[in-house]
């Protein structure tokens, strides 16, 4: 008896076709590339420009006004992109640990049952999402640092913080000869709360529980061993206000803390709205079955609500976060040497821009990896938690 079903031709078989056409645009962009990468290659041969990165050994010759490690104008211009770097990589850093907290207090008032908390929130978020960063940044810096007393009529909050024209002056954390040892008891709480957390999940199937216990541990184990440990492993090394400047503590220069301010600020509003989103996202259920246990509002917002909301949270908080990095970039328009604006300096005086900016691309990209790639790792394990 003949089959009705016939094989189908090859060059109709939708699985060829679809291995086909994936190898026809690979082999488009690999010849656009090619096509890109002669072009430039030709240009730059024509103006005598290198491809290299040999200039990075060659002295720099001048001057960065903040630096977290020693430099001085005659170091290479590799150092001085090194400084660049961690320029940026501390007021992102600072910046994402405050934009967070103030993220999620708004996002939290935003949600506020009280109308003026309620509108206050509304209002801040609305007008720092829709205004530029930009512009943000040159408000902040001029229209409030630099309009800041001189020294002598420094605005003084509790003889411990200080601003003036020169910066911000606060106390300095001073790390003492007990501090490796209260670091080692922070290691061991963790490495006992984590497991506990995921113990009491599993044996309990209560998130608040498992969210809560391990957090009371943790902290408990951690001002334990402050106290433990003897001398306090961190003291605070205070300003001192003198005639003409200040001695002792941190100082904040105008361009890092109008920098800093400006992203926490703008991040903030991104975030809270993160956090609104996440909070509506929890069904009513779940807040109303804690409510009928006799939890408090804290209790279920810090016990129910949170846990739940972090799943729908952290992929977007994500992206706040690599937005934050790169709006640092923004540094070069009030004059903080960050990686951009070093990098900027280095282009114009080798007169090597494309592989500068190739270097100030591949490094960005590098921090936006490794941070999508901790936040994924601390997604997967809040997707666990919420199973």
């Amino acid at each position: 008896m003949e089959s009705r079903h016939t094989a189908v031709p090859f060059w109709r078989d939708v699985r060829v076709l679809t291995v086909f056409s994936q190898i026809g645009f690979v082999l488009v962009l690999a010849v656009a590339a090619n096509f890109f990468y002669s072009n430039l290659s030709t240009a730059m041969r024509q103006r005598g420009l290198v491809a290299g990165f040999d200039f990075l050994q060659r002295q720099a010759g001048f001057e960065i006004g903040e630096a977290l490690i020693p430099y001085k104008p005659t170091d290479v211009y590799g150092t001085a992109f090194i400084v660049g770097l961690l320029n940026t990589l501390s007021v992102s850093v600072l910046g994402i640990f405050f934009a967070t907290i103030l993220g999620v207090l708004t996002g939290v008032a935003r949600l506020s049952t009280n109308w003026l908390i309620n509108r206050i929130a509304a209002a801040y978020i609305e007008i720092i999402r829709n205004t530029p960063l930009l512009v943000q940044l040159v408000f902040i810096y001029f229209g409030v640092f630099v309009k800041f007393p001189p020294v002598r009529e420094s605005i003084n909050l509790g003889d411990t913080f200080f601003a003036n024209q020169r910066g911000v002056f606060v106390p300095k954390p001073m790390p003492a000869h007990t501090f490796p040892a209260w670091v080692l008891f922070i290691g061991i709480a963790l490495v006992i709360a984590l497991p506990l957390g995921r113990a009491l999940l599993i044996r309990t199937r209560r998130v608040g529980l498992a969210w809560s216990a391990p957090i009371i541990l943790f902290v408990a184990i951690t001002v334990f061993a402050w106290f433990f440990v003897g001398t306090p492993p961190i003291t605070f090394d205070l300003p001192v206000p003198g005639r003409f400047n200040f001695s002792g503590g941190l100082a904040l220069s105008p361009e890092f803390s109008a920098l800093l301010t400006g992203l926490v600020i703008y991040t903030a509003a991104f975030i809270a709205e993160v956090v609104r989103g996440g909070i509506q996202a929890v069904r009513k259920g779940q807040v109303e079955a804690a409510r009928a246990l006799g939890l408090g509002e804290l209790q279920i917002l810090q016990l129910v609500i949170f846990p739940q909301a972090m799943r729908v949270i952290i992929p977007p908080l994500t992206s706040q976060y690599l937005n934050l990095a790169k709006n640092s970039s923004l540094a070069i328009a009030i004059g903080y040497p960050d990686l951009f604006n070093v990098g900027a300096t280095i282009a114009n005086q080798t007169g090597q821009p494309v592989p500068v900016i190739a270097l100030i691309m591949a490094t960005y990209l590098a921090l936006s990896l490794l941070t999508s790639l901790v936040m994924n790792i601390y997604n997967a394990r809040v997707q666990v938690l919420e199973k």
